[in-house]
């Protein structure tokens, strides 16, 4: 029998592993990879020695799947953030500590209590003073920081409708990369990264700015409150799938890059586009994948340093299971799902109590649960429930003897037949 050995990795293990074997291969120099992995110099050698000795299984965490040697006791914890609640209402994490253990005899140290009390919701991080802002020095390395962007604009000076430019530029060498569409959006900017990543890679991090594309404006659910995280846009999610991180720039002039690429473009590509009289959306990205090597040959630059940091896509990784809108949805008794005002009925029999509902760049919508495709069908919408309304008899010319009009016709009757009867 022939044994195969199969090692299982965590996508930011993947990555982390990208960046030794340059250290590795001498591509880069392993005080850069500790500025990359954000870890010491130190833990870089150990874990350089220790995938030189074990292979790429050297990289996985030693601690994976056990208990901390110092976690705190769940009732412990429990009862500091019940005294935090109650008795010790409105402290700040420094005074808590220092009163439940005075008090308490609970000894924790400030910050592990404040992080206990931002994910029960206890403590909010106070706003820091704003930083003086100064000129930032390009990244070293390609793919280590790639600036996108989306540019309103008629592109077509009115012989077609309105297109945007969804636009890419690395921080380090200036190349672009763009591709129009009908407007800026989630499939949109889920198409074009796509592209983006199987011409180039995946880079380390990507900058944009807060467009409600890329920064959900939506109200945090309860879980995302507990555990001190904002609700994340469809493309967030997917970036942090695939392990890209991603920054939001408060301002324009935070990612001039790819704003100046736009004024550069808006002159030069509007020009090329009038000389070959386009008029359409497919004969402007026809224009565009030949106008684009030029445009780099001409303005790129040489990068500080050699190596790439765009990593390869890995392999069997599916794309478009990815990039792609999911939504959660409770999957009824009668196996019936509602989505975007209309209702599909799954065929498959399944005990799922939620499914997902995902939204593909080429138009193709899929109904999944745990990776598995589910057959389903558009049907009508249920027909509503007929109201019987039943009809009630009245008597015509009759009312009941309990109305004020009636009593008093009575009671005068009566004394009539008594006056005449005394006569």
């Amino acid at each position: 029998m022939v044994r195969k050995d199969i090692i299982i990795m965590r996508r930011k293990e993947l990555k982390r592993l990208h960046v030794i074997q340059k250290a590795i291969n001498k591509g880069i120099k392993q005080k850069e990879a500790s500025e990359l992995l954000k870890i010491s110099e130190r833990q870089i050698r150990r874990v350089v020695k220790r995938v030189r000795e074990e292979g790429e299984e050297g990289i996985i965490h030693r601690s994976r799947g056990r208990r901390a040697h110092n976690a705190t006791d769940e009732k412990i914890k429990a009862k500091a953030l019940r005294l935090c609640e109650t008795k010790y209402s409105g402290f700040g994490p420094t005074l808590a500590s220092e009163k439940l253990f005075e008090n308490e005899k609970i000894k924790r140290c400030d910050e592990t209590l404040r992080k206990w009390m931002l994910a029960a919701g206890l403590w909010q991080q106070k706003r820091k003073k704003r930083k003086h802002r100064r000129w930032r020095e390009r990244k070293s390395y390609r793919g280590e920081m790639v600036q996108m962007d989306g540019s309103h604009h008629d592109w077509l000076e009115g012989r077609g409708p309105w297109l945007v430019l969804m636009g890419y530029i690395d921080d380090a060498d200036n190349k672009a990369y763009g591709r129009f569409y009908e407007y800026e959006g989630t499939i949109p900017a889920m198409d074009s990264f796509k592209r983006y990543i199987r011409k180039k890679g995946i880079p380390q991090s990507i900058y944009f700015d807060n467009h409600t594309t890329y920064k959900s404006t939506g109200k945090a659910t309860i879980e995302e409150e507990l555990e001190n995280r904002d609700p994340m846009s469809q493309f967030e999610r997917a970036l942090s799938e695939l392990d890209v991180h991603f920054i939001h720039a408060r301002s324009a002039p935070a990612k001039g890059r790819v704003e100046r690429l736009f004024k550069t473009l808006q002159d030069r590509l509007v020009k090329e586009l009038r000389l070959v009289n386009v008029k359409t959306l497919e004969e402007a990205n026809k224009v565009l994948d030949n106008f684009l090597p030029k445009f780099n040959k001409r303005f790129s630059i040489n990068a500080n340093k050699k190596e790439s940091l765009y990593r390869p896509i890995p392999k069997g990784l599916d794309l478009d299971n990815i990039l792609c809108k999911q939504t959660k949805h409770v999957l009824r008794n009668d196996f019936t799902v509602a989505h975007d005002k209309k209702l599909y009925q799954v065929l498959d029999r399944t005990n799922a109590r939620e499914i997902d509902v995902q939204e593909r760049v080429n138009g193709q919508m899929l109904i999944v649960h745990k990776e598995q495709r589910l057959k389903f069908k558009e049907i009508g919408q249920r027909r509503p429930k007929q109201v019987v309304i039943k009809k009630v008899k009245h008597r015509i010319g009759r009312h009941p003897n309990n109305t004020p009009w009636r009593r008093f016709k009575i009671n005068a009757r009566h004394t009539k037949r008594k006056e005449l009867a005394f006569i």
